[in-house]
């Protein structure tokens, strides 16, 4: 029998998914596609339903991967999302129907603009022939149903694309214990969110490993202080059936932390925290795609 975590309403949608969601980059990273495939379906299994990936994970296999893996009546068990980096209209078309057909499917659940970091970003996309004429086009023909963005450098720029126009179905950002004290998108941006029923689909919730060096809290404080937040889901590396196991248990057992619990947690990365040191991925450029530094002649 299929297992179960529990769900959450996706933004405005009258559809749920569940609060932990596997993200395509690392299922990758294993050599052997006959062990990411039975990844990806242990997960579905255990009761998974939304699948993160992107257009340039592993040049494409990552995408192969999942279009492998939801053989089998697996697509019709998941809310399937994946990211472009187009930001003009024939770039993300382009995009589009390469991720379509790498992950064999007719339409993709939510479609999202990946790294919006650069400052030019959202001028570039809602241009006359920007990518955002492509979101319109490719929902109104079925291809996709949800679009949203992501980005994971500093919250002003999201609010860029917030402040066109549009009505975005979600956001996704980092968020975890040590993002209320440096450049934090908990703090900017998901009041608004909420208000305006936009999904906030959270990541990096461990900091790209920032949280566990501080050694000042468990992997378990860390996911359950995320999901205490008002978030739909958190998008997790789990490039293992192992840390796959792990993180089902911890969101089957997740209770809801109250705002002095989270306080507290927070307190004790705070003085770790205020320099940004522990969330490189907001001040480096080595966590960027090649594709966005390309694009910006950015090294």
């Amino acid at each position: 029998m299929p297992g179960t975590i529990p769900k959450r309403r996706f933004g405005r949608a009258d559809e749920e998914v569940s609060i932990l969601g596997l993200g395509g980059a690392h299922v990758a990273r294993n050599e052997s596609d006959r062990d990411a495939v039975a990844l990806v379906r242990l997960a579905v299994d255990e009761g998974v339903t939304f699948l993160d990936n992107a257009w340039e994970y592993h040049e494409g296999r990552a995408e192969e991967l999942y279009g492998k893996a939801l053989q089998d009546g697996y697509r019709e068990r998941v809310f399937l999302m994946t990211k472009h980096h187009g930001r003009d209209r024939e770039t993300a078309l382009r995009h589009l129907d390469e991720s379509l057909k790498r992950m064999r499917t007719d339409v993709i659940d939510l479609w999202q603009f990946h790294e919006i970091i650069y400052e030019d970003d959202p001028e570039m996309i809602f241009a006359r022939g920007g990518a955002i004429e492509a979101a319109v086009e490719a929902k109104e023909a079925g291809k996709v149903r949800y679009i949203g963005f992501t980005g994971h450098k500093d919250p002003r720029i999201l609010r860029k694309m917030l402040d066109h126009a549009f009505e975005w179905d979600s956001v996704q950002m980092p968020l975890n214990v040590l993002d209320a004290n440096f450049r934090s998108f908990q703090d900017d941006l998901v009041g608004e969110l909420v208000g305006r029923g936009i999904a906030v689909l959270a990541m990096k919730t461990m900091a790209a490993g920032g949280v566990l060096e501080t050694g000042a809290i468990s992997v378990e404080e860390g996911l359950n202080y995320v999901w205490s937040l008002p978030v739909t889901t958190i998008v997790s590396g789990m490039h293992s059936p192992e840390i796959l196991q792990e993180n089902v248990r911890a969101a089957r057992s997740y209770t809801a932390m109250n705002r002095d619990e989270r306080e507290e947690i927070a307190e004790r990365v705070r003085s770790a925290a205020e320099t940004g040191e522990y969330e490189r991925y907001k001040s480096a450029r080595d966590f960027d795609s090649r594709h966005g530094r390309e694009l910006h002649e950015d090294g």
